[in-house]
């Protein structure tokens, strides 16, 4: 174990010695039963006398901090563990930081409405991970830590992903990219921090959908813009109601999150009219745009955009597995070398052999399979879902063909109240400013088929409306769990 000491002066050096190696074994740095390096190495090292050094090596035996062992050396015996803190200090973030909530631990939207450990989790945003083929998985990654190289990497990502992403989102979003278009990221966030370190100004105004993503809104704040809220309707974005003065407008347009309706036609249209005639950039954030069980997908801004104003991102978060960080964005070429830049400034690169990996999965076709067979499992759970909303009039489903969560708001005089072991997640935080609309989003993701129907039992019981009114009850029950190849 190689211990770093530092001496000062030449008074009472093995004291020194003592004291730091004793703050080590109480805070933890050196363990129950590593070894110490030997008193003449240390010595050397420290450029002190062998004899200072066993002093207090010797003063910590006889302590009981440390234990010698005859021709096997000294090592640091059982103790608890004191824990080290640093200091506390005066430096103090920049005010907005004091207005940004502690990020949740429960996933990327972090609002859960719980009492306790969920039995019944219907989170938003987290995917099953037992759909992933992680076998194949495994023997790619396996593959490319095998024969990957080491040394630095492209800022874009591997160049062998960037072509497989280019031929994906073109062959299923009808994405308009060459390899040289993508930029691969840490996920989708990543992609909107990069977006923003380009194109964001102190005081600049972005424009975001009110309900709407609240990491997306919080990252544009921290970068310094003047974030405002436009209404969302059963068509989108109210294109009418952004600001002149906005720069850059963020929205989802296949899949709204969090009520889950598309973007019109029409809005889509207005929308690229729109910062074409005020010399604005869209981000088109196309999350969970791979899971749809009905409509015919409409394609995306990207795709319609003939003035270079729309910046594509995507995740493969919700497609694979969260804890791979891995995402992507596709910008005009006006923008390229900037992000490319950040990106390098950022972080250099991603994990290239995950990012090799990756592409040979989507090469050899398994994320085209993975995606079908989630699919089908996913829109189980949502018929599910959907039908035990539509007969509850407590409620009021909004309608969705896509994703992996549900919205309802609650009726007027319906109040809801989590009963233990139950997660879910307040429509209410989906807002920026008031006023928010009371309802809940409910995930199917984190939770199973045969657990849908008593978690939606646990749901009814959650749900109460004020005395006077009509109610029907029990109906959240939901149909039996269907079988395993429904």
């Amino acid at each position: 174990m190689d211990v770093h000491i530092t001496l000062q002066g030449r008074g009472d050096l093995a004291a020194q010695v003592y004291r730091q190696l004793l703050d080590a074994v109480l805070d933890g740095r050196l363990r129950s039963g590593e070894r110490l390096p030997p008193t003449r190495e240390l010595a050397r090292r420290l450029e002190i006398s062998r004899n200072t050094v066993a002093v207090a090596y010797d003063r910590l035996v006889a302590d009981g901090f440390l234990v010698g062992r005859a021709g096997a050396g000294t090592f640091v015996a059982a103790q608890p563990v004191r824990g080290r803190a640093a200091p506390k200090g005066v430096v103090q973030p920049r005010a907005v930081w004091r207005s940004i909530p502690v990020p949740s631990r429960t996933g990327p939207a972090g609002f859960r409405l719980t009492t306790g450990p969920a039995a019944y989790d219907f989170r938003v945003g987290v995917p099953d991970p037992r759909l992933f083929p992680i076998e194949a998985w495994r023997r790619l990654v396996a593959r490319e830590l095998r024969v990957g190289s080491a040394g630095y990497g492209d800022p874009s990502g591997h160049s062998g992903l960037r072509e497989a992403i280019s031929r994906h989102i073109g062959i299923s979003r009808s994405v308009r990219a060459g390899a040289d278009d993508v930029l691969i990221t840490h996920g989708a966030q990543q992609a909107l921090d990069l977006i923003g370190r380009v194109l964001i100004e102190p005081g600049t105004c972005v424009a975001v959908e009110e309900p709407g993503y609240p990491p997306a809104r919080l990252l544009f704040r921290s970068l310094g813009a003047r974030v405002v809220g436009v209404p969302v309707d059963e068509e989108g974005l109210d294109v009418s109601a952004i600001p002149d003065s906005a720069r850059l407008v963020y929205v989802t347009p296949s899949h709204q999150f969090p009520l889950g309706t598309p973007m019109s036609p029409a809005r889509r249209n207005a929308l690229l009219w729109w910062a074409e005639r005020r010399h604005a950039v869209v981000i088109e954030d196309d999350y969970d745009s791979e899971f749809r069980f009905g409509d015919r997908p409409l394609e995306p801004l990207q795709s319609l955009d003939r003035a270079g104003r729309v910046v594509y991102v995507g995740s493969f978060s919700k497609t694979l597995l969260p804890m791979l960080r891995l995402g992507f964005l596709v910008a005009p070429a006006s923008l390229g070398p900037a992000l490319r830049t950040a990106k390098q400034l950022t972080d250099w690169h991603g994990e290239l052999p995950t990012q090799a990996a990756l592409a040979r999965f989507i090469d050899e076709g398994l994320l085209s399979r993975h995606i079908r067979k989630a699919t089908r499992e996913y829109a189980a759970r949502h018929a599910m879902i959907a039908e035990a909303l539509a007969g509850d009039d407590r409620l009021e489903p909004v309608p969705s063909a896509a994703g992996l969560h549900l919205c309802a708001r609650l009726a007027p005089g319906v109040t809801l109240r989590p009963a233990p072991g139950l997660a879910l997640e307040s429509l209410e935080q989906y807002f920026g400013s008031a006023p928010a609309q009371p309802g809940l989003v409910l995930g199917y993701g984190a939770i199973t088929r045969d657990t849908i129907p008593e978690g939606l039992r646990l749901l009814d019981t959650s749900l109460s409306r004020v005395p006077g009114e009509s109610e029907r009850s029990g109906v959240l029950a939901g149909p039996e769990p269907a079988g395993p190849h429904a």
